[in-house]
């Protein structure tokens, strides 16, 4: 009787009645709205993160392939060909090119460098602009995460406060589910905030450097057009594969 008295009172000893399942169904509503809003901005935050290191990471790629192959063709239609479709480069040559041609259509007199200046210009910033999309919402999830924490905080020391009223006494067992509820809450405003903002930080500075790149290939490239090619950078050879060890001669 008394094993049977045990093995019944202990799984209800191990069951928390302050966790966060509990805390949200005391919480009701508004807690529960809290805790999936807070949710959406944690799962998009990531899903921003991934997606744009993935969207990155082709960038910096395509970036050691300029530096291997395009300098080294005869013409920028032919570097363009060798570069990857939809590739940010190959934008901003195929853009170059357009420019390059609609400038010999104009009527009025432009400088062909003032033309080309800002045709590059502008398709540079249209790709920065499309690496940086998704970073704002980090920033806003960065910035309101905590106080939509702070929101479910706030309700849960209310609740306490309205059990103290109703009882008359502030005892642990009556507050201490609505304030468990309300550091809770904070806990996941902070959860949330922390990586978004930690996500936004990293991808501004890599977009930085893929900024830094692109700027240097559009200076080159303007250097290039303006020259009608004599100007280029200088390419480094590729390393020379090292010589075949002899055989050994057999004895």
């Amino acid at each position: 009787m008394f094993i049977q008295l045990s093995a019944a009172a202990a799984p209800a000893a191990s069951s928390n009645p302050y966790g966060l399942m509990e805390a949200l169904e005391q919480g009701g509503v508004i807690a529960w709205t809290v805790f999936i809003i807070l949710v959406g901005m944690s799962v998009f935050s990531f899903f921003i993160l991934f997606s744009k290191l993935i969207e990155q990471q082709k960038v910096i790629g395509q970036a050691k392939k300029v530096r291997a192959s395009f300098w080294r063709s005869n013409s920028l239609k032919e570097g363009s060909a060798k570069l990857e479709k939809n590739s940010a480069y190959k934008q901003l040559v195929d853009d170059g090119i357009l420019a390059q041609e609609q400038h010999a259509k104009l009527t009025n007199p432009v400088e062909a460098h003032d033309w080309l200046h800002a045709s590059l210009a502008r398709s540079e910033a249209s790709i920065n602009s499309k690496l940086n999309g998704g970073l704002a919402f980090l920033a806003t999830v960065g910035a309101t995460s905590p106080f939509i924490g702070l929101f479910g905080t706030v309700i849960g020391i209310y609740r306490a406060l309205i059990k103290i009223g109703a009882s008359g006494q502030a005892s642990i067992d009556a507050v201490a589910g609505p304030v468990g509820e309300a550091l809770i809450m904070t806990a996941l405003g902070l959860a949330v905030a922390v990586p978004a903002v930690l996500a936004y930080n990293w991808l501004q500075r890599r977009n930085k450097s893929i900024a830094e790149d692109l700027s240097a290939f559009n200076n080159d490239l303007l250097g290039y057009m303006v020259s009608n090619g004599a100007v280029r950078p200088t390419v480094t050879a590729a390393p020379a594969a090292p010589a075949p060890k002899p055989a050994a001669a057999k004895a």
